[in-house]
């Protein structure tokens, strides 16, 4: 495969829900492409979805709430994300966007843009606030998983 065939995919895993650049990063560099590139591709690629998330997801969940069979399995997702978020905004009162930061840049499963995303949409947090919480909480958890990455494959490659 092809040095750009692995660019792509940094780019394209970087936007998958629960994978995001937490799982690209780690794969760009195990593919030895420099973390110089790796990392603004992944940025670009997680932030992709941001907007689209912060306008529709509050909506879509809502509609597939009326589905017939299943709809009651969005509803708890709504209700269970609903409860999560309240809780959130209780805690961190007037600094929702500074949790909201923070929950995005710590690189742990299930706390990447997409779930900030949804979160900040189910709490009806103002758009340009949370691209901008989103998108600084995603360039630390970058900086993050960089790191993390050179270091564990160096110490692969010291090893072998």
């Amino acid at each position: 495969m092809t040095k750009t065939f692995h660019y792509l995919a940094v780019f394209f895993i970087s936007m998958v829900p629960l994978i995001e650049l937490r799982g690209a990063v780690p794969y760009g560099v195990a593919w030895g492409l420099p973390l110089a590139a790796v990392y603004p591709l992944a940025v670009l690629g997680n932030m992709v979805p941001v907007p689209i998330i912060l306008l529709f997801a509050k909506k879509i969940l809502l509609w597939c709430c009326t589905w017939p069979k299943i709809g009651n399995v969005f509803q708890k997702i709504y209700e269970k994300g609903m409860k999560a978020g309240e809780k959130m905004q209780n805690t961190a009162g007037p600094g929702i966007y500074w949790a909201l930061f923070l929950f995005v840049a710590i690189p742990l499963p299930g706390t990447g843009a997409w779930t900030g995303c949804l979160a900040a949409t189910l709490l009806d947090l103002k758009f340009g606030k949370s691209v901008l919480a989103v998108l600084a909480g995603v360039l630390v958890a970058g900086c993050l998983m960089g790191l993390v990455s050179a270091g564990i494959f160096a110490g692969i490659t010291a090893l072998l």
